[in-house]
């Protein structure tokens, strides 16, 4: 298996196509997953959309459709996933709708326990955290700020459209200033965010282009990660990957399966409902479960 992991701030690279071989949970799944954790020198979770969902943060459905029922029936909105690529007509528009979908996914969401009981699992144990998910929940649920990256950004946060500096803004109580003086799909146009160094535009820390700012903060974040990798290289390692699909596998799935293959005493754990699978050359060295995250994380605690 031929995977070079190219991380460099967030870039990776496969260069060569992967041969799949998919595999089934059983019960004996979980007893095997609990002794690996118990026997691990370090755990290693990879996050992907799949876990918040599996906690509630559900971004279709009853949960949309209640919440942006109005926008729904003015715009032809179908879920927030693709709202957030909306083309708004204005800046008053826009954040009309954002300064919703902020609140509601960073700011006012419980999650149901999954991520408590994630915690439990490993509290005891060195661990480390990468994540794609921008909603905050592994911060909020209490697990060491030291010990998370969050690859792809957060909700809570702005920064320049353009990137003209490298600085980001926390946005909570803009945001909520937004949603009360909002009318007819428009936020007064002094509230739209602006840039205090440029004057231009403002928008969440987000990576959707080539202006996506990594801050002090973040790449802190990452040295801590790469630190964490290094030093536990030679190590009884479990990759746990939960719900991370084929959107970003560049990020967590591709590195988790290189060096599960390269590291002599790393096993890989991945749980994913319908998405549970490993490449051939690491098939000895896995552990797939395609079950619901939140019953399996139950089922390990």
């Amino acid at each position: 298996m031929e995977i070079i992991n190219m991380f460099n701030r967030g870039n990776r690279k496969i260069e060569n196509d992967v041969k799949v071989n998919s595999t089934t949970s059983g019960g004996d799944n979980y007893e095997r997953i609990k002794e690996l954790i118990k026997d691990a020198d370090a755990v290693i979770i990879g996050a992907g959309a799949g876990l918040s969902t599996s906690a509630g943060l559900q971004y279709g459905g009853e949960r949309f459709e209640s919440n942006f029922k109005e926008h729904i029936n003015k715009y032809g909105l179908t879920d927030m996933y693709s709202s957030a690529f909306y083309p708004f007509k204005t800046q008053e528009e826009k954040w009309s709708y954002w300064s919703k979908h902020i609140s509601i996914n960073r700011y006012e969401f419980k999650e149901n326990g999954v991520y408590r009981n994630l915690k439990e699992i490993v509290k005891d144990k060195e661990y480390f955290v990468l994540t794609t998910n921008g909603d905050h929940l592994f911060y909020r649920s209490g697990f060491d700020s030291n010990r998370i990256f969050a690859t792809q950004g957060d909700y809570g946060l702005l920064q320049c459209a353009k990137a003209c500096h490298y600085k980001l803004y926390d946005n909570e109580d803009i945001v909520y200033e937004m949603i009360e003086k909002q009318k007819d799909f428009k936020i007064p146009s002094e509230l739209i965010p602006k840039c205090p160094v440029c004057g231009g535009d403002m928008e969440v820390n987000l990576r959707k282009d080539n202006y996506f700012i990594q801050d002090e903060n973040w790449n802190v974040a990452f040295e801590n990660y790469e630190n964490f990798v290094s030093k536990h290289k030679k190590d009884k390692v479990v990759f746990i990957e939960l719900g991370v699909g084929m959107n970003t596998p560049s990020i967590i799935k591709y590195p988790f399966w290189q060096m599960t293959n390269s590291w002599p005493n790393a096993t890989y754990v991945t749980i994913n409902k319908g998405q549970a699978y490993a490449p051939n050359e690491i098939k000895d060295k896995s552990i797939c479960v395609d079950d619901d995250i939140k019953l399996a994380i139950n089922k390990i605690l």
